[in-house]
């Protein structure tokens, strides 16, 4: 049987370790610091043993694979000895990629990702899909695939998700913005951070997309130095009328996907502001890539409140 070893005991471990233990390895969990009673209660009651406050080298290290959270560096000394013994170490959204069929959707960005993830989420739940959102949202990608299957999951993904993943491909990509953070987690070199975020395209076919805000200069040198077999869609509020591209014109989207057209008026937004205009022409465009409605689409953006603690408006 295979062994996996998963560092951390929060939400994206447990996950992990649920659909391990589903998928008949055999697990063990570690976490240097303590473990949160809800998450033992989850190990437990799935007789997967673990251990806290200290990491048991000879037991991580008889598994082939580690699965690490998220906010674990990759260079703690103890994932570069794991490396040097050949143990591949990749993140919770890569290990739960091989074992669903479903339609993926991953946004990432330094800033926006939350709010596409919902307004796209909110759009396809109006259009009465089979669908669920995860990665940094709600219950882990992972769990949610062991214990919630849907037919669709839209996936907010942060650079240090991304940065362990070595198969993960969703059919639909977006990159909502990409400006200097986290940069003490990449030797304070912000390409370094660009190339993470990019990571959620490089598994992409010439039948996946990849949305991205061309008005971003990161974004835009990025793309021209780099080649990708995604089919790309950008985003600009100052683009010329084309084909494959998704626009702002006055007050309005324009999205033309192969010669289909959108036009959506910004004016019924609930959630407003040049920030949301963007948000709104990410969320449309994916929700016509899967041919939702056009109707479906404009009522589901009128009726979207935002996100809390996003910008609200004051009475």
């Amino acid at each position: 049987m295979q062994k996996l070893s998963i560092l951390g005991g929060g939400e994206s471990g447990v996950g992990a370790a649920v659909l391990a233990k589903q998928q008949g390895y055999v697990v063990f969990v570690s976490d240097k610091s303590s473990i949160k009673p809800k998450y033992k209660a989850v190990l437990d009651k799935h007789q997967i043993p673990w251990e806290e406050q200290t990491h048991t080298e000879e037991k991580i290290f008889s598994a082939s694979t580690i699965v690490k959270s998220p906010g674990i560096p990759d260079d703690v000394p103890l994932l570069v000895k794991a490396k040097q013994k050949g143990i591949s170490v990749i993140s919770e959204i890569e290990f739960a990629f091989p074992f669903t069929k479903s339609i993926l959707i991953g946004i990432t960005g330094s800033n926006g990702k939350t709010t596409v993830t919902n307004m796209i989420y909110h759009i396809l739940k109006n259009a009465g899909l089979s669908v669920s959102m995860a990665g940094n949202i709600g219950d882990s990608f992972a769990y949610q695939v062991a214990t919630r299957p849907k037919e669709i999951y839209v996936l907010e993904l942060s650079s240090f998700q991304l940065d362990g993943i070595v198969n993960f491909r969703p059919h639909i990509a977006i990159i909502t913005s990409i400006t200097p953070d986290h940069l003490d987690r990449y030797n304070y070199v912000f390409d370094n951070y660009v190339n993470s975020k990019f990571n959620i395209t490089k598994n992409q076919t010439e039948t996946d997309y990849l949305i991205y805000n061309a008005d971003e200069k990161s974004i835009t040198d990025w793309l021209t130095n780099h080649s990708i077999k995604a089919q790309k869609l950008p985003m600009s509020s100052h683009s010329p009328p084309n084909v494959n591209t998704i626009r702002k014109e006055n007050n309005s989207i324009e999205i033309n996907i192969n010669n289909k057209k959108f036009s959506m008026s910004l004016e019924n937004l609930n959630v407003q502001g040049e920030h949301n205009a963007k948000n709104a022409m990410a969320s449309t465009a994916a929700a016509r890539l899967l041919k939702i409605r056009k109707d479906t689409i404009r009522e589901s953006m009128e009726s979207f409140q935002g996100v809390e603690h996003r910008l609200e408006k004051v009475q």
